[in-house]
């Protein structure tokens, strides 16, 4: 048995085609099989039932590529220790961030963690909460910066701030004549959400009630997985939704005068980055944390440890 091997099943295990994996671990198709089946005559069982399309584990070969995870994460740790002797910071750091946290929140430190540490490269992908948490597990990235609590087997949450919500409502609205807005003052209809599969359509069904519609007129039903697509339709139409108070910074005066407060104690998410329990690249992650952390907004409320966190329905 080599790491070879188990980097073999891993990457079929990963992209479910002995193709690609072959492609990415930058051998032929022959040679990968010929030492996936050389493992699997070693081990006496089926690592991958190949009679499936996609091709995908047997039972016995789940456990196998659960264990061979682990071990090639202890191996790349090895070089990575003595990387980290030498205050030495280069490589790669592949970081998932979902949708509704990606704009608002990378340009403040993403330019001066790239300036800082110019030996690393960073790449980002813009990923939906459970997206991130399948490629955290798989490896095939090494961080996501998400809204926690998630609560998932495996998974470290290292909390970085609470960032509370505000109500964005149009000018017709009942709710733009309020100062500040209590949870129990929101209306039953008319609320605009994200479609499914973003966190933030929970947080803010949370926040809000779950007996509720999923746009703002019977008249029109849309989906979208876009903040300033809801923006712009309460803008331009009628209706309100709830914010994270980042999304608001870059608003112009108009927009702005929309925005009411919740009164306190405000509802909060908690934002985090998360890693997997035996996760790599230790240090240029601590020191990711440390950037976030120093440049967060002024205009961030920082103490709303007070606030209701919203978790997940």
């Amino acid at each position: 048995m080599t790491l070879s091997q188990l980097e073999y099943i891993v990457a079929v295990d990963t992209y479910r085609h002995f193709a690609t994996a072959a492609d990415n671990c930058h051998v032929t198709q022959p040679t990968l099989s010929m030492q996936i089946q050389k493992l699997e005559d070693e081990l006496g069982v089926r690592v991958f039932d190949r009679s499936k399309q996609p091709v995908v584990p047997t039972g016995v070969g789940e456990a196998v590529l659960a264990q061979a995870r682990e071990v090639l994460r202890a191996a790349r740790r090895i070089p990575e220790i003595v990387s980290e002797s030498k205050n030495d910071f280069q490589g790669d750091l592949k970081i998932g961030v979902i949708p509704t946290l990606a704009p608002y929140l990378l340009p403040y430190f993403i330019g001066e963690f790239v300036t800082k540490y110019p030996a690393v490269s960073v790449q980002i992908q813009e990923l939906v909460t459970e997206q991130i948490v399948e490629r955290l597990r798989k490896g095939l990235l090494d961080v996501g910066l998400v809204v926690t609590p998630l609560d998932e087997n495996g998974i470290t949450e290292i909390p970085l701030f609470r960032e509370p919500f505000v109500v964005y409502a149009a000018d017709t609205h009942p709710l733009s004549t309020r100062e500040e807005i209590h949870t129990d003052d929101l209306p039953t209809d008319g609320l605009w959400l994200l479609t499914g599969g973003h966190c933030l359509r929970n947080q803010v069904i949370s926040v809000c009630g779950t007996d509720r519609p999923t746009n703002a007129t019977n008249a029109l039903q849309y989906e979208t997985g876009s903040l300033e697509t809801l923006i712009k339709l309460i803008d331009r139409q009628d209706g309100f939704t709830l914010l994270p108070f980042l999304a608001t910074l870059d608003m112009d005066e108009t927009r702005r005068a929309r925005i009411r407060p919740f009164a306190s104690p405000a509802p909060v998410r908690e934002v985090s980055l998360i890693i997997h329990r035996s996760f790599l690249k230790r240090r240029l992650i601590d020191a990711l944390r440390t950037e976030i952390l120093q440049h967060l907004p002024a205009a961030l409320p920082v103490d709303t440890h007070d606030g209701t966190v919203v978790t997940l329905v």
